[in-house]
């Protein structure tokens, strides 16, 4: 592996490499992919924040799906020859990268689209769920509305951002590998630090086929004592900036989503789904207003079509930005040469959980287009106040 140290004057990690400390090395372009930030979390202390997944670090809309559908055109490299009929499905990971999974599923393009959730929803039972050990909501289900999804003869891609060991990607293998064996599995990230060997063991274990695909190849080197030292710079520095709420101007706007189309990969996504919101993004965005800088944000596991809706409108000469909410809490420290500056929060009308947005302050926005799927909690127009003076609300799917 051709390595490169990134440690450039800049890079947004290069605080946490220097005061935990932590040693990225990779193929070409790492430090591009990514940057450093510490979480708020008891099981791991690192954070490796993506440039390009528009999570974490606001991004243009074009620059995110490049990097999904470029991934997707390496995985399609990968699969072998398919029967017809035969079509690959696609599982992206929540929260982060179910956008990314949609955009691989449309470089395939016959695939067919699902990501795992943290949602229930009544009426749909879910049929597998497997657990993110060092994640800070470890639950993940699995809840296709047509449970024949996961007992087809096609291959399964499980897309994530990034692999940090490989066991979640193990786990979800071994329980779609109970309900359905399957010749072929690849699984597909932007950033690999966990190597090939757990792929290997668990193919051999198994019987079957997998292979990996990333975009970049990397090695994170950490200290041992790493979760004493991450807890210890959490204390040194403090309260860390989180932006005060203010009281925005709401603009709520009706796009006419079309009827029956999903509004996420949550219960599946298919082909001709795809083609009917491309169809209908023209009339999606015709309700936003043109003029000023634009953040389009996505909420949570929501975030394939805001990206799409935020495509269009980039397309149609707008300067536009895309970011999400997330539920994963992180240290936020106002530094240059670390990846999350500022973060806003609130509280989940859901769950009564705390929920995040990071370096909307730093963008300084002069509107940001919400769009959701559900009910938003006022705590959320508060907190966006804090970096933007206008709000647009934008509600998509049945809701």
């Amino acid at each position: 592996m051709t390595t490169t140290a990134p440690v450039r004057p800049g890079w947004p990690g290069s605080w946490v490499a220097r005061h935990l400390p932590a040693t990225l090395t990779g193929t070409p372009g790492v430090e591009d992919l990514v940057g450093l930030a510490l979480r708020d979390n008891t099981r791991r202390a690192h954070l490796l924040v993506s440039r390009v997944l528009g999570k974490h670090v606001p991004v243009h809309p074009a620059e995110i799906r490049s990097a999904g559908l470029r991934l997707g055109q390496q995985v399609q490299t990968l699969l072998p020859p398919r029967a017809p009929g035969v079509v690959p499905l696609v599982i992206g990971y929540a929260e982060t990268a179910t956008a990314l999974g949609q955009c691989v599923a449309d470089a395939l393009g016959d695939a067919i689209c699902l990501h795992s959730t943290r949602r229930e929803t009544p009426g749909i039972r879910p049929a597998a769920q497997f657990a993110e050990a060092h994640s800070h909501a470890t639950r993940h289900l699995l809840a296709p509305a047509d449970p024949a999804l996961l007992h087809g003869d096609g291959p399964v891609i499980l897309v994530d951002d990034e692999l940090t060991t490989g066991a979640t990607a193990a786990a979800t293998i071994r329980v779609l590998h109970d309900l359905h064996p399957r010749r072929h599995y690849v699984v597909a990230a932007l950033v690999d630090t966990a190597g090939p060997d757990w792929a290997r063991r668990l193919a051999a274990e198994l019987g079957t086929g997998i292979t990996l695909a990333a975009t970049v190849q990397a090695r994170l080197d950490l200290p041992a004592d790493v979760l004493d030292r991450g807890h210890d710079l959490a204390v040194r520095h403090g309260e860390p900036p989180r932006a005060s709420p203010g009281a925005p101007r709401v603009t709520r706007l009706r796009p006419p989503w079309p009827d029956g189309l999903p509004a996420d990969a949550r219960h599946g996504f298919h082909p001709a789904d795809r083609d009917r919101l491309e169809a209908a993004l023209p009339v999606l965005t015709a309700p936003v207003p043109h003029g000023g800088r634009l953040l389009v944000l996505g909420t949570e596991e929501l975030m394939y079509t805001p990206l799409r809706l935020a495509g269009a409108l980039a397309d149609r000469g707008d300067d536009v930005l895309f970011a999400s909410t997330t539920r994963s809490p992180a240290l936020p420290v106002d530094t240059p040469g670390y990846a999350l500056r500022d973060a806003v929060t609130w509280t989940s009308g859901e769950d009564g959980g705390p929920r995040y947005a990071y370096n909307l302050v730093t963008t300084a926005p002069d509107a940001v287009l919400l769009v959701t799927d559900t009910t938003v909690p006022a705590g959320l127009i508060a907190a966006l106040g804090a970096a933007t003076r206008h709000v647009l609300v934008a509600t998509v799917g049945a809701a």
